[in-house]
């Protein structure tokens, strides 16, 4: 059956789907010469697992596979349980782990050389139609020997298996995607980072320099700064300058001043960096001071 397989129809490609049970969060890192490969390959569910599922990819395999871990099943048995009645299965590849770290991987036999998987602590790497198992290695080491955020490992991870050698096709899409409860966007859902790109020269450093733009919108405020003397002049000529105030001769934070800098943050997208208090956010304020 393998030679009536398009290849092109494959969504060949890496990815690694990792967990940090110590926070809860559960990812997916991936990229390939295939259309938005982001719509394909990722899903994950807060508090139950995350999977990959690629290379003439049975998409079923992550809603059903995210279903049976929350049953309480272990990632060996949602492999078997997901291949075990699926005509294609040779030529399928997917990883599973759940929100403790336990993960499990499966490449069909028939999927195209080179493919295969390597399964490590809290993670798997996969990949086929790979220049070498290289990509794998690296996506693995890379993972196992750093720290941070799960998303920052994750990226750091992907950047490692292009530089080994990557799809043998070339590159297009990257995507990742990290859940953790109560983590997405107002604290109403479980999206922590959800960020693709669909069709890109160079996929991977995109989706990092879009990581570092969400870096700056929405994540948890490090520092703040009182609002105070020569920074309180520095507000004043800043918000002038960009039209939200008529004039800079406002000798108070409260009232005109403190208003102008609200409407500023939240029609520019700051609405997590925004506070009543009487200090400010220093990613705000770096962006407020940006020509």
């Amino acid at each position: 059956m393998k030679e009536y397989i398009n290849k092109e129809s494959l969504v060949a490609t890496f990815s690694i789907v990792g967990a940090d049970p110590n926070t809860g969060e559960l990812g997916i890192a991936v990229q390939s010469k295939f259309l938005a490969v982001g719509s394909v390959v990722p899903w994950a569910k807060a508090n139950v697992g995350a999977i990959a599922t690629q290379s003439w990819a049975n998409t079923t395999y992550g809603p059903e596979g995210l279903n049976l871990l929350e049953q309480g099943y272990s990632p060996n048995e949602v492999v078997s349980k997901l291949v075990q009645d699926d005509p294609g299965s040779a030529f399928r590849q997917f990883a599973v782990i759940n929100a403790k770290g336990e993960v499990s991987a499966y490449t069909g036999e028939d999927c195209f050389d080179w493919a295969g998987h390597k399964i490590g602590k809290n993670h798997s790497a996969q990949g086929n139609i790979l220049i070498s198992e290289e990509t794998v290695t690296a996506m693995s080491e890379t993972f196992e020997q750093s720290e941070g955020p799960l998303t920052e490992r994750l990226l750091a991870a992907l950047s490692a298996a292009q530089k080994a050698g990557g799809d043998s096709r070339g590159k297009q899409s990257a995507a990742i995607y990290v859940v953790q409860a109560g983590a997405g966007y107002g604290g109403y859902n479980d999206v922590k980072v959800d960020l693709r790109v669909d069709d890109h020269p160079e996929p991977i450093e995109e989706l990092a320099r879009l990581y570092k733009l969400h870096q700056v919108f929405f994540s948890p405020s490090k520092q703040k700064v009182e609002i105070e003397g020569n920074l309180l002049n520095d507000i004043k000529d800043s918000l002038y300058k960009k039209g939200y105030l008529s004039k800079v001769s406002y000798n108070n934070y409260e009232g005109e001043v403190q208003d102008a800098l609200r409407t500023y943050a939240l029609k520019e997208n700051f609405d997590d960096r925004w506070t009543e208090e009487h200090s400010i956010d220093l990613e705000l304020l770096t962006n407020l001071k940006s020509s």
